[in-house]
């Protein structure tokens, strides 16, 4: 090709002249590599450009604002959802404790769920090693959220197309347990990711994973691991084996469709996964998950603790606004008394019913109050608490009528008295068997519950005297409003609760003083020590001494060993009673036996129903007996002869002539009548009580309890308690009394 005179080839072409012209070569326009607005030239402009430099600051400037609206909006909505919530506002169930913290008795919330907070000292440590291997394992060192565990699940999401892993955190769990939300959404996570680490920044490890424990779902209306540990495994969580552990771990992934009540296999799958996983991270042994996975799993429900229900209900009602409530019961003991009175009470029949109070008389702490035999027997009044009723105590009150004896230093143990028929009046004590037992030491008198000698000691020490003492010990006797003390008190005309009789014995094994009975801890777990001022006088420490001196040596019931306890029994009028009362060197346990209703329980007697019961009870305490305290100073020791001569023999005084009053007798009904009751409609039936004689003021008695004073009348109108047999009793100032039984129909 020739451009000029000069020819050249091109390479890859045939020689020769050329077929077409070449197109001469064209230079490139100034403007060409330039960047123009808008022209497509610019995409070639070199980077070294001014005018690349100049977009990119502009790329970057939008970007830098862009970021801080972002960030600045987070900010705003973060601010919005205002401080996290910490579970302050929560309703909790209202707990009564043990004296160790164990329930004895919890209520569910106004909502009707079970929600007993926990922490983490009160739970299996086996159960957090699970925990943490399946749900969390850098809890202790994440601030709330998990980055590793986040990013695992969106690869798992991503190339699975479905969720395989959550990546939540427990802190992030108790968030959304603290501030649930239905729907399942990214600001959803979102939200929880920020209350995840608010919740870090606000409280400890330890608070959060109480709140977890607390708060997790187990089905129904269970929430929390304690509550779950009941209802599942009937326990607490202090214990748990592998597979319990195991089973607590994996229900509040999925709590309806994993209950075990309802669906037991989908459960058991559950907690042998929790089980594999432990497996293949290799911190369990293989035979270790093997009996694990062998346990069975709980098919039904177990009924939540129901333990000193009286004491529970009396200590709610008295502080409503208080969620736990701690005791001074010990549960095992508790436990133990419970089953101990209901079997007792079996025997016995379906109508009686039991109650018992152990204390340490020490410090007047209450270790156990059995208040009927089954709280939830109806037939036997079951949710009356006995322990607090008022009844006849029958010969309970001697040792304290021998004791003042002792104390105004006119009678000692070994005095020699007279068992032999006495009148006062109109008023002629009887033994219980009926037969007397001629002279005998105080000793004795006291140890065969003889009721001539006891009649006589309290007619030298006074009446109105003895109640005073009693009163002023902190013990409360009913009689009738007005009505003055008579020489029936002795033999148990009067009313008594069985927890008084319980802090009055105490008193007897201080040495003379008693003390209030306490049954509430403080929040340092400790029983305020009573001031001085309720710590009140009895006796003097010696006449105590020798009041449980004389005790021990009560003929104990048959096939009980007599010599380890000082205890004495009674039965009040009509067999409706049966009493036993003892203490060793460091408690002090009462038993009623009854009816509730104050019927009539024919060959019911203290020391063959009540007696036994009280002497299983102290074997049943866990504790070897403890002796009595050694005798104080000033108390004698010395035969009949050897004792000074005043007191060899006790001199009643003057006996109340028989013929200054007329006798009291009652007129009408007569005894062994059979009376049919008539009443108003819309009132209760009333009987007429004649009487004729006596002196003073006339206290008329049902069933031993008083219902009626005469002071000018001599007919008292009394309502018994219904149909059956009724024991009317009148006494009057003196002491005089009488007694008949009627049937009424």
């Amino acid at each position: 090709m020739t451009e000029g005179g000069t020819s050249f080839v091109v390479p890859g072409r045939p020689k020769g002249p050329s077929p077409e012209p070449i197109a001469p070569v064209r230079r490139k326009p100034l403007t060409q590599g330039v960047w123009i607005p808008g022209s497509r030239t610019a995409r070639s402009a070199p980077r070294n450009d001014r005018g690349w430099g100049w977009r990119r600051a502009k790329h970057v400037v939008a970007a830098a604002l862009l970021l801080a609206v972002g960030l600045a909006s987070a900010a705003l909505w973060v601010a919005s959802l205002g401080p996290p919530p910490l579970g302050q506002d929560l309703a909790w169930s209202t707990v009564v404790v043990d004296r160790e913290g164990r329930i004895l008795r919890p209520y569910a919330t106004s909502e009707g769920r079970w929600r007993l907070p926990a922490a983490r000292e009160n739970v299996d440590p086996r159960f957090f090693a699970l925990l943490f291997a399946y749900e969390d394992r850098r809890f202790a060192e994440h601030a709330g959220v998990d980055l590793v565990a986040l990013g695992r699940a969106a690869l798992q999401l991503g190339a699975n197309g479905r969720i395989v892993s959550g990546g939540s955190t427990l802190t992030m769990q108790v968030a959304r347990l603290l501030e649930p939300r239905a729907e399942r959404s990214v600001s959803a996570k979102l939200r929880q990711v920020v209350r995840a680490v608010q919740l870090e920044r606000a409280l400890s490890k330890d608070q959060i994973l109480g709140l977890y424990l607390s708060l997790a779902p187990y089905g129904g209306n269970l929430e929390g691991i304690r509550a779950a540990s009941l209802a599942w495994l009937g326990k607490e969580p202090r214990r748990l084996t592998l597979g319990e552990a195991a089973l607590l771990v994996a229900l509040p992934q999925s709590p309806e469709a994993r209950r075990p009540d309802r669906f037991p296999h989908v459960a058991r799958k559950a907690r042998d996964r929790v089980l594999d996983r432990m497996a293949a991270a290799g911190v369990v042994e293989p035979g270790e998950i093997e009996r694990a996975k062998a346990e069975p799993v709980p098919t039904a429900r177990k009924p939540m603790p129901m333990l000193a229900p009286h004491t529970a209900d009396r200590l709610v009602s008295a502080a409503p606004e208080k969620r736990l409530h701690r005791t001074t019961l010990e549960a095992p003991l508790q436990v133990t008394l419970e089953a101990l009175a209901k079997d007792r009470a079996t025997a016995l029949g379906p109508d009686l019913s039991i109650a018992i109070l152990a204390v340490e008389h020490a410090t007047g702490e209450v270790l156990a109050r059995v208040g009927s035999a089954d709280w939830a027997d109806a037939r036997r009044a079951g949710q009356v608490d006995m322990t607090l009723a008022v009844r006849s105590p029958g010969s309970t009150l001697k040792p304290f009528i021998f004791g003042l004896g002792f104390e105004d230093g006119f009678v000692h143990p070994e005095t020699l008295l007279d068992d032999r028929p006495v009148r006062w009046g109109s008023y002629a004590p009887e033994n219980f068997d009926l037969t007397y037992q001629g002279t005998v030491t105080a000793r004795k008198a006291l140890q065969l519950s003889l009721n001539v000698p006891a009649v006589q000691v309290l007619e030298k020490v006074g009446p109105n005297r003895f109640a005073a003492r009693i009163a002023q010990a902190g013990g409360r006797l009913v009689l009738p409003p007005g009505e003055a003390p008579g020489l029936a008190m002795g033999l148990g005309g009067t009313g008594v609760t069985l927890a008084d009789l319980v802090r009055l014995y105490g008193g007897l094994a201080r040495l003379g003083t008693t003390i209030p009975l306490a049954e509430r801890l403080d929040d340092a777990g400790l029983v305020p020590a009573p001031p001085p001022e309720l710590m009140l006088r009895l006796l003097d420490p010696v006449a105590a001494w020798y009041v449980g001196n004389v005790l021990i040596g009560a003929p104990p019931p048959e096939n009980a060993a007599g010599g380890r306890i000082a205890f004495k029994t009674g039965t009040s009028y009509g067999y409706r009673d049966a009493w036993a009362v003892g203490f060793d060197g460091r408690r002090t346990i009462g038993v009623w036996v009854g009816r509730p209703d104050g019927a009539p329980v024919p060959g019911m007697i203290g020391r063959g129903t009540a007696a036994p019961i009280l002497f299983d009870a102290f074997a049943r305490l866990g504790r070897p007996i403890t002796a009595l305290p050694p005798a104080p100073r000033g108390a004698l020791f010395a035969a009949t002869g050897k004792l000074p001569l005043p007191l060899q023999r006790f001199r009643p005084g003057a006996l109340p002539s028989a013929g200054a009053e007329p006798p009291l007798k009652i007129v009408f009904p007569p005894n062994g009548a059979r009376v049919e009751l008539a009443a108003e409609a819309g009132e209760a039936a009333a009987l007429p009580v004649k009487i004729a004689g006596g002196s003073g003021p006339v206290t008329v008695m049902v069933d031993g309890l008083p219902r009626a004073t005469l002071r000018d009348r001599k007919t008292a109108m009394v309502t018994p308690d219904g149909p059956g047999f009724v024991r009317l009793t009148v006494t009057d100032t003196r002491g005089a009394t009488d007694s008949v039984l009627v049937r009424l129909q």
